[in-house]
């Protein structure tokens, strides 16, 4: 994947902090997002500023890719309000997809807490070489 520049992220900051303030407003009435919180980690554009892919996810969500699907399904009322919300020349294209870079983390720090594992990078504590 290439780098972004600059300038895609700094626009990506602004939507991404422009969508999550749109979606805590709480306009949206899909049964799937109801009660759900959502975090928007980061939105990467395109090299023109004129597609923008989100990544998001919900708390307590047993399928990762459901608020994703959701918000895909109001991505052009929130794509409306994106346009009252930023000052930009064109209004981005929102396209959502879930983040599973926390289930990631989580899974590496379950790793690390393990025993054994904790024994090997403590230097191996006990053994005779």
């Amino acid at each position: 994947m290439k780098a972004q520049s600059q300038r895609q992220l700094r626009a990506g900051e602004l939507v991404r902090r422009a969508v999550s303030d749109i979606l805590r407003e709480g306009h949206l009435r899909d049964p799937a997002l109801a009660g759900v919180p959502v975090t928007v980690s980061e939105a990467r554009l395109s090299p023109d500023l004129k597609y923008a892919t989100v990544f998001v996810s919900g708390m307590n969500m047993a399928e990762p890719g459901q608020v994703a699907d959701a918000l895909n399904r109001a991505s052009g009322f929130i794509q409306k309000e994106l346009g009252r919300h930023i000052d930009m020349r064109y209004t981005p294209k929102l396209r959502f997809e879930a983040d599973d870079r926390f289930d990631d983390a989580l899974h590496v720090d379950a790793v690390l807490d393990r025993p054994g594992v904790k024994r090997d990078l403590e230097g191996g504590a006990g053994d005779d070489d």
